[in-house]
């Protein structure tokens, strides 16, 4: 019988082995019994390793998943961060401030002869903001650079290392050149941008602008006029901020992002390689499990049987897989070895009746009376209906079960169906004279299923306790709905069922007959009956009618056969 047949799918642990509860089984966590697993199975799972990236496409499609979400989520963050522009606003705000209030101190000196930058020199302004002042023409008059140092500092006013944006930002300005084909050229003095700006402010408005500092990073200006006493522009006092100022704050800022980034993808790889792991590598010994059966290498099947690893104890999608694949081979090896039972039964009952022919021609050759020769050519003739009839029997056995599996199933009366079959072969017993009674309730049973393989069914018990009746006998079918089930019964008082044959006339080929009526069955018909109702979901069983139960010793009253089917 298959080896793997009957498996129980509960793990019987070790008595010192850690017991588990129901959660995932990590990699290769489960131990598999020795002789479970194929050998080479166990030769591959070492190979592959626990964490196995090169040899497994499904591991690198999980990575791959993970870092895209993980990259889109990044970049994602950075494109919508706001950081830059709240800096921007609130420095911009700020150098307005300064400039309203340097412009003021200009309009309050204006009634003397101002010395410019004297008084921007008396300014205290900020660690690298820069003044200018201009006159009405755009000209430069004077010009100061603070110094002082904030009396709050803030830990992003600290300069802080941004290997990572400094890197990536050199890269996308190396791919940006070479895409453009063009080198970046320096940008103006910052005096010049700014002249460039004065418009509105000697229009008298107050202008926020951006100028550009010697490395390309963003300069915050703010132009604001000048006023004298009768309310006209006598200059314009612009203010910058320090070069690179905001650009820092939010490099920094950024550079902690992605800090943050590359220690989430060193996370997510991990997680993606342990996930992987409780997915490839079972599937992977599943798969191996299944391959070994056949050399690839040899195009050879290889000896012993396939043994599917035990994973049902997962409480997920591959425990299941693995519970149906061994099902799978389970009745796969019951089928094998069912054939080869089947085969060696065939070649059996097939010997019986040629070696009955081998020694009916052999005698019929130095037979030399008429008589003889006419008893041999019946013992022939017979024989030779006995082996067309057992092979019949038998292609119809052999093509059963993919005839089941085809046919579609459909509801039907199960009562109609008797009832049309009591009505048929109840001529054909009462002909015999055997009384044939069918009792059927009025209530239809509706069934699904193979109605002309069911009928098959009946068709064989009710035939069968017609030969076994004789004259004065009675055969009754009835049948009863019982809670989800339907049974229906064939029942005779012919001679019944020798208690020893009970248990074997559903086997093939057996046959409990007189001896007139030897080699007329081939003793299939309860096979396949028995074949027919299990595909059903049905049982079928056979017993005897005796006049009382507690008394089992008693002659039989005849024999009963029950079949049982889902409603």
């Amino acid at each position: 019988m298959a080896l793997a047949e009957r498996i129980d799918f509960t793990p019987q642990a070790p008595k010192d082995a850690p017991r588990r509860g129901a959660e995932v089984v990590l990699g290769d966590d489960w131990i598999a019994p020795r002789g479970m697993v194929e050998d080479e199975v166990q030769e591959r799972r070492a190979r592959r390793g626990l964490f196995s990236l090169k040899r497994s496409p499904l591991t690198r499609k999980i990575i791959t998943f993970n870092l895209i979400a993980l990259n889109i989520l990044v970049v994602g963050i950075l494109y919508l961060n706001s950081t830059r522009d709240s800096l921007a606003i609130e420095r911009a705000a700020s150098l307005v401030s300064e400039a309203e209030l340097v412009a003021d101190v200009f309009e309050a000196q204006s009634g003397a002869d101002v010395d410019s930058q004297a008084v921007l020199d008396n300014l205290d302004l900020r660690g690298g903001v820069k003044a200018f002042v201009f006159d009405t023409d755009s000209a430069l008059v004077a010009r100061s650079v603070g110094d002082r140092a904030p009396s709050l500092r803030r830990a992003s006013d600290e300069p802080q290392s941004t290997v990572i944006v400094d890197a990536l930002s050199w890269l996308w300005g190396a791919g940006a050149s070479l895409l453009s084909g063009e080198s970046d050229l320096p940008p103006p003095p910052l005096e010049t941008q700014i002249a460039d700006m004065l418009a509105p402010g000697l229009a008298g408005q107050t202008k926020v602008s951006m100028a550009l500092g010697p490395d390309g990073g963003a300069i915050y200006t703010v132009n604001t006029p000048i006023f004298d006493d009768a309310g006209q522009v006598t200059g314009v006092v612009a203010i910058a901020s320090a070069a690179g100022e905001i650009e820092a704050t939010v490099r920094a800022e950024r550079e902690s992002m992605l800090q943050m980034f590359v220690i989430a993808t060193l996370v997510s790889i991990g997680l993606s390689l342990v996930l992987a792991s409780t997915i490839s590598n079972p599937l992977s010994d599943l798969a191996t499990a299944a391959e070994v059966g056949r050399s690839r290498d040899k195009g050879k099947y290889s000896s012993g049987r396939i043994r599917i690893p035990d994973l049902t104890a997962r409480p997920d999608e591959i425990g299941r897989l693995s519970g149906a694949l061994r099902g799978m081979v389970s009745a796969l090896y019951d089928r094998i070895d069912g054939n080869e039972q089947f085969a060696a039964d065939v070649a059996h009952e097939i010997k019986n009746p040629l070696a009955s022919l081998r020694s009916a021609v052999g005698t019929l050759r130095v037979a030399k009376r008429d008589d003889q020769r006419e008893k041999l050519l019946d013992v022939i003739d017979h024989d030779v209906r006995r082996l067309d009839r057992l092979v019949s029997d038998i292609s119809n056995a052999s093509r059963l079960d993919s005839e089941l599996v085809k046919e579609e199933q459909e509801a039907f009366n199960l009562l109609d169906m008797l009832g049309n079959l009591g009505q048929f072969l109840g001529e054909d017993a009462k002909s015999k004279g055997i009384d044939f009674i069918t009792d059927l309730p009025d209530e239809p049973i509706v069934i699904h299923g193979l109605e002309a393989r069911l009928a098959q069914v009946f068709v064989n018990l009710i035939t069968n306790a017609i030969s076994f009746c004789e004259p004065g006998d009675a055969i009754r079918i009835w049948a009863r709905r019982k809670d989800d089930r339907v049974l229906a019964v064939v029942e005779d008082t012919g001679p019944g069922i020798p208690e020893e044959a009970l248990n074997k006339i559903f086997k093939r080929f057996y046959s409990e007959r007189p001896a007139g009526d030897f080699g007329n069955n081939s003793g299939l018909g309860l096979a396949i009956s028995k074949q027919i109702v299990e595909a059903h979901g049905g049982v079928v069983w056979a017993e005897n009618i005796r006049p009382t139960e507690a008394d089992v010793t008693s002659e039989p009253l005849g024999a009963r056969f029950v079949v049982g089917l889902p409603v």
